[in-house]
């Protein structure tokens, strides 16, 4: 329907606030940044591009439902557009604040006007097929891996002699580290470093039985460290980092396609 508007409601105020904390680092390595939204059922996946990492980042959030407003009733149905990353976060920002202290009363985020989509925004996941690859490690390994490649080019960098302490020498270095893989998995590090900087690797927390609904919408809980399940997976050409936070994607040849499910 031309001039559709599209409203999200959320199921969880904590995860919309999670979802703005994702848009807002897209934002830091590209202001003009664009997102691809999609919904289907009762899930929203949000696929943004940082420029520095060549990947696909793409974060999920449980929706209670999508409805087209204008619409006798408001009509539910699915969702696929490109908006910009900043008025997205905008909008987040706007309901998340209008909340009541105590987090009652339904999250709806209007979805912002589609913009023309950058060339990566046709180029998504499959849709099904996925299959684990074995090796990966566990998750202080791989946050170690990216603090030694990290501790690697900076050690690198500053041993350049002053006339070779140039942007492509730097580029240089970066491609040759970034490039290589995690153990045997094929996985490039840079992906590894996409996952670190996107706060997808942080250690995962969750709110104890104390706060409920408020905790969720800003106010204190108990916190207790959980299990840290990390993944990575193989479809159509693609290899893709699932975390609890969200996934990163590499895309090595393959199919077009996508998968909304929660990451």
């Amino acid at each position: 329907m031309t001039g559709a508007r599209h409203e999200l409601h959320f199921a969880d105020a904590g995860e919309a606030a999670d979802l703005a904390a994702f848009l807002a680092r897209l934002i830091h390595y590209d202001r003009a940044a664009a997102v691809r939204l999609q919904a289907g059922g009762e899930v929203l996946a949000v696929f943004g591009r940082p420029p520095s990492f060549e990947v696909l980042a793409i974060r999920t959030a449980r929706l209670e439902a999508t409805v087209t407003a204008g619409t006798t009733g408001g009509a539910a149905g699915a969702l696929d557009t490109t908006v910009s990353a900043g008025e997205f976060a905008d909008a987040l920002d706007t309901a998340l604040a209008a909340l009541s202290p105590a987090g009652a009363g339904p999250l709806v985020v209007p979805v912002p006007a589609a913009v023309t989509g950058p060339p990566w925004a046709g180029v998504l996941p499959p849709r099904g097929g996925w299959r684990r690859v074995e090796g990966l490690p566990g998750a202080d390994e791989v946050r170690s891996a990216v603090s030694a490649a990290v501790a690697e080019f900076r050690a690198r960098d500053e041993a350049l002699p002053e006339e070779r302490r140039t942007r492509a020498e730097r580029d240089r270095i970066g491609h040759e580290i970034w490039s290589r893989t995690l153990g045997g998995t094929g996985l490039p590090l840079r992906a590894v470093h996409a996952a670190q900087s996107l706060g997808f690797l942080r250690p995962v927390r969750t709110a104890a039985a104390v706060g409920g609904a408020g905790a969720a919408a800003g106010g204190t809980a108990a916190l207790a460290p959980v299990a840290e399940p990390l993944a990575l997976l193989s479809a159509g050409g693609w290899l893709r980092l699932r975390t609890p936070y969200g996934s990163v994607a590499v895309r090595t040849s393959g199919l077009l396609g996508l998968t909304v499910s929660p990451a």
